[in-house]
């Protein structure tokens, strides 16, 4: 599978991943989050950041499902999902993940008809700190 790609203005959100924490980017000075992670705010223009923790909920603004061809660890899983999750604490916030039955579930234990566009999705995270999402018990 494929490991994230790090680098300096975006390793803190793959450290506090890997604790178990979904944290976003802030501008300390003006407070607007921002994702991806980058070294001035697009807001006021100020350097100063600070990383908040999030609780983690959002709902399912986009997904597809990829066919193959794939590359074959995921080939293996497919059909997968791939959604895109807008925060409800920051809703110009969209990460990208996999929907999964249960943290460290495999991709496809979430069958496709079950992903529904705005279904609201809690962040779990598996064995390799990649943050995934599950559906919200209502």
């Amino acid at each position: 599978m494929l490991s994230p790609v790090t680098d300096t203005d975006g390793a803190p959100f793959w450290d506090y991943a890997r604790q178990g924490e979904l944290r976003v980017q802030a501008c300390a000075s003006c407070g607007e989050p921002r994702f991806p992670p980058r070294p001035c705010c697009p807001h006021c223009h100020s350097f100063a950041c600070e990383w908040r923790r999030t609780l983690g909920q959002g709902r399912i603004w986009s997904y597809v499902v990829p066919h193959p061809p794939l590359l074959p660890d995921y080939a293996e899983q497919a059909p997968y999902n791939v959604v895109v999750v807008e925060l409800v604490e920051a809703p110009r916030i969209r990460l990208v993940g996999n929907l999964v039955a249960e943290a460290g579930a495999r991709l496809d234990s979430v069958p496709p008809e079950r992903i529904r566009i705005g279904a609201r999705v809690q962040v779990v995270f598996g064995r390799d700190g990649l943050p995934q999402w599950v559906l919200e018990r209502s």
